[in-house]
């Protein structure tokens, strides 16, 4: 009897690709534990100073501040360093002064900077890019060296001890200005060209079709502009005199001597400046998340 024949055909094949797909998947596996790794210690880096202060403005005063381990939980939870703080300054005043400096803050660059951004990523002009290097090269100039100029045109201007002298030197940014001119290059081009076809005016486009269309980025600079504006401390020190106007910023800083031997209510008073910049986060952090992720594809 001759022996049984085996076909090569009928013998099972080790598929390699499957062995290959695994490689990648562990290198993406462990791309995301290490970003996930340093994301997390970030974070904590960021928001420890942020609980070190809120458990400190709740201590109260015969309770340690500085101990080792830390104590996060404070023993006795109690609000009186905010009422001092709220008792001993013009809280209420500040936090009004803030808010017209905020408002008029985010107003003015959402306005001027999406102006300025819709020709530079709508029209053809000749030296438009040339306009654009100029205007971005200005974010590499030191926000110091520029303080001793306005400050003179200011005072030329009368503008002295004014909210518009803290206002309009930050009335528009160079990066507000970037940060608009890529929204507007996210849109087709075709929708300008069928609204002027219907006869829609340049302003028209800007105002009607365009704005409405980058709402996320829109809402990312405004979140900016505030923080911005709501944290701004030199400035103002320099361009305020009347203690009636300074922000709440300025106004903490004023009374320095007030706090300077109880730590408390330092810590409280940061956190009541800290409160509006969480609630608008809060409130438009969906916008924002979506404005910096589609610059970021874009870009």
């Amino acid at each position: 009897m001759q022996p049984a024949q085996t076909n090569i055909n009928t013998v099972p094949k080790i598929d390699q690709t499957k062995q290959t797909r695994h490689l990648p998947n562990k290198r993406k596996a462990g791309r995301l534990i290490v970003s996930y790794f340093f994301l997390t210690l970030a974070a904590v880096v960021m928001i420890v100073p942020f609980l070190w202060s809120l458990s400190t403005a709740l201590k109260g005063k015969n309770e340690a501040i500085f101990s080792f381990p830390p104590n996060f939980i404070p023993e006795n939870i109690t609000l009186e360093n905010f009422m001092t703080v709220w008792n001993t300054l013009p809280i209420p005043l500040y936090l009004w002064n803030s808010i017209i400096l905020a408002f008029w803050g985010v107003i003015l660059p959402l306005l001027f900077c999406s102006l300025a951004a819709f020709p530079l990523a709508r029209m053809n002009f000749k030296g438009k890019n040339t306009v654009f290097l100029v205007i971005l090269a200005t974010m590499m100039i030191p926000g110091e060296v520029t303080m001793i100029p306005i400050y003179l045109i200011l005072e030329k201007l009368g503008l002295i001890d004014s909210f518009a002298g803290v206002i309009l030197p930050g009335a528009v940014s160079a990066f507000g200005i970037f940060l608009m001119r890529q929204a507007f290059l996210g849109i087709p081009k075709e929708i300008d060209e069928s609204a002027i076809i219907d006869g829609a005016r340049p302003w028209q486009i800007w105002w009607y079709i365009l704005i409405p269309m980058v709402k996320p980025m829109l809402a990312t600079l405004a979140i900016l502009s505030f923080i911005g504006s709501w944290n701004n401390f030199l400035w103002p020190l320099l361009v305020l005199q009347d203690p009636n106007a300074y922000p709440l910023t300025v106004g903490l800083y004023d009374l320095k001597g007030t706090f300077v031997t109880d730590t408390r209510l330092v810590s409280a008073g940061a956190i009541i400046a800290l409160i509006p910049i969480l609630v608008v986060f809060m409130m438009f952090q969906n916008y924002f998340i979506k404005g910096a992720y589609s610059s970021a594809v874009k870009g």
